[in-house]
């Protein structure tokens, strides 16, 4: 490749300020990395004079991010608007249309329509790079897509989102109920003013909808991923959980079965002392199951300037160096189309935690219920006698089918001794 690889950047926030800063200090390093100089010959913003910490009033500034596309002067966009619609798609659409590469932070957007697009970078001959989407500065993308493709992935499992994970740690730290910690971690920047996407799972769920994709060779399945948030993990559940040994993560997690690909966003309950488990604040890892070449590991910030920064960076110079090929691993045309396992397939052990009035035949009851269903207890913890009050009982169980769990549960929650909805929760082995 030869002369400089020229960019256009949609978006100059937190992320994209801290692109440009590399990308007009560092350009002397990354040009022995990729071979050629790369310039920012365009930017586009909300606002234009703004602040950044950084000095751009030299670079053209287009008001419109579509006329990035359209430039001349621009080799590659690099989109960092977020949204999985509106200009967001409307910019990668037009620029991979006009034959330009494209270099994205955007999960959502690839998560819902990622091999649309993917096939529309394949057939104008130009790359879509996504390392930013998925865990901020893990090399996790390019793992998948171009490092462990020796022997089939079988797995992906991890926690692939920062504010949930420093939530539950604080939770786990402090015994402060999860109303307290999210408002500390929105005060410290960890969680959004709206923190739904993240709390909820769905934040979660994007990426790993992307790293089935990339794992299995599938369309990516947004849809087919079964997403559970972590607003209703109480204190008593994780002080539970290090009584049985345990510690509550939020995972996402991907397999290939003999029925089909499982998807899963939830928190579940992990082994202490396995790397997963270990996994500290904020902090995102990602376990891969690659066969014969065995289970791999990745773990660092996942979120953030510098990490999201750093991931973005490195492929600006994949795309200089001319390192391009299918987004997700295959050429677009050959993702298969997801088989979901069904969800009657679904096997795991559980914990289980009921809230409910001390009185005799209590525990008989909840033993019916779960045993119509074939469920049964491996382990029980049942603290001292309160009679007439409310107690706790948990309880984990042997790995039963989750449909029958849910109606055993469903059954359980209409007595008029259950005084909350019961707490489910799965066992993840690592």
């Amino acid at each position: 490749m030869t002369g400089e690889l020229r960019v256009g950047m949609a978006g100059l926030g937190t992320v994209g300020g801290g692109v440009a800063k590399v990308l007009l200090t560092q350009k002397r390093s990354l040009e022995w990395r990729a071979a050629r100089g790369i310039a920012i010959t365009a930017v586009s913003a909300r606002e234009r004079d703004k602040d950044r910490g950084i000095q751009l009033s030299n670079v053209p500034f287009e008001a419109d991010p579509l006329a990035l596309a359209e430039r001349g002067d621009v080799d590659v966009v690099v989109e960092l608007i977020g949204g999985e619609e509106g200009v967001a798609r409307a910019l990668v659409e037009q620029a991979l249309r006009a034959k330009k590469h494209v270099v994205t932070a955007n999960k959502a957007l690839l998560a819902r329509h990622g091999a649309t697009l993917a096939a529309l970078a394949e057939r104008n001959g130009v790359s879509l790079k996504f390392e930013a989407a998925v865990c901020g500065g893990i090399p996790i993308v390019k793992s998948l897509r171009e490092g462990l493709i020796a022997y089939d992935v079988s797995a992906v499992r991890g926690i692939l989102n920062g504010t949930c994970n420093f939530i539950l740690t604080q939770m786990e730290s402090t015994g402060r109920p999860f109303a307290e910690v999210l408002a500390e971690a929105q005060r410290l920047g960890y969680a959004e003013a709206d923190p739904t996407l993240d709390i909820g799972g769905g934040d979660t769920a994007h990426k790993l909808a992307l790293l089935a994709s990339l794992a299995f060779g599938t369309v990516p399945d947004l849809d087919g991923v079964a997403t559970t948030g972590i607003d209703k993990i109480s204190p008593a559940d994780i002080a539970f959980a290090g009584e049985f040994g345990y510690r509550i993560k939020l995972l996402g997690i991907a397999r290939c079965t003999a029925n089909g690909i499982e998807q899963l966003v939830n928190p579940a309950m992990v082994k202490t002392g396995t790397p997963l488990a270990d996994v500290e604040s904020s902090f995102n890892a990602v376990s891969a199951d690659a066969g014969e070449a065995g289970t791999f590991f990745f773990q660092g910030r996942g979120a953030g300037r510098g990490p999201t920064t750093s991931a973005v960076i490195a492929d600006l110079v994949d795309v200089a160096r001319g390192a391009f090929g299918p987004p997700f691993g295959r050429p677009a045309a050959e993702l298969k189309p997801p088989q979901r396992e069904p969800a009657e397939a679904r096997m795991s052990a559980y914990y289980l935690r009921f809230q409910v009035l001390d009185v005799p035949g209590v525990m008989a009851e909840i033993s019916r219920h779960l045993a119509n269903e074939m469920v049964s207890i491996e382990s029980m913890i049942q603290r001292g006698r309160a009679p007439g009050e409310p107690v706790a009982i948990v309880m984990i169980t042997h790995e039963s089918q989750h449909v029958a769990v849910v109606r055993a549960l469903k059954a359980i929650a209409a007595s008029d001794k259950v005084f909350e909805t019961p707490c489910m929760i799965p066992m993840e082995a690592a």
